[in-house]
């Protein structure tokens, strides 16, 4: 059975969908969201449980996608369930926020995290500059940000390292 298990996870995501977050995607989101983030905690840090705040009950979507005008959400879905999330902020000067993007921790390593960021990139193909902030211990995220989406370090702050991609006009 075990072996069965392992071969389903191992295939391929071929269709993703992305799709506006509704209060009503909340409690699912939130779950993803937590195994994601604690997930990251324990690879990391060594702990149990982390994330920013209201990661593990809601609030950090009640704050920053239904709280912010200048935000919006998006779920990604897969094999017709929600496997992770992002959320985009509407910056001055025709700037964009990443600002967060997380997937189900068995989704991982699979190539859906570049796809994710193309879709970020075709839907607002008009943005100057995109920005992000990711923990300093998330080495993951650098290499990902850095080597996959073509984003560069430029600030170094407490814990964390400042990303932007400065995009081209063709």
């Amino acid at each position: 059975m075990r072996g069965c298990a392992l071969r389903e996870m191992e295939r391929a995501v071929t269709d993703l969908l992305f799709e506006e977050i509704s209060e009503a995607d909340v409690p699912e989101l939130t779950a993803v969201m937590t195994r994601a983030f604690d997930d990251d905690a324990q690879k990391h840090l060594g702990q149990e449980r982390g994330g920013p705040p209201g990661y593990d009950d809601g609030e950090f979507f009640r704050t920053w996608v239904f709280g912010h005008e200048e935000s919006i959400g998006y779920k990604i879905i897969a094999d017709g369930k929600i496997i992770g999330g992002l959320i985009v902020w509407f910056l001055k000067n025709g700037d964009k926020g990443l600002g967060t993007v997380f997937l189900e921790p068995a989704y991982q390593d699979q190539g859906i995290g570049t796809r994710t960021w193309q879709f970020v990139e075709r839907t607002y193909p008009e943005t100057r500059n995109w920005w992000l902030e990711t923990p300093s211990w998330a080495t993951k995220n650098h290499y990902f940000y850095e080597e996959k989406c073509g984003f560069r370090r430029v600030d170094v702050r407490e814990d964390s390292f400042i990303y932007r991609k400065e995009m081209v006009e063709s």
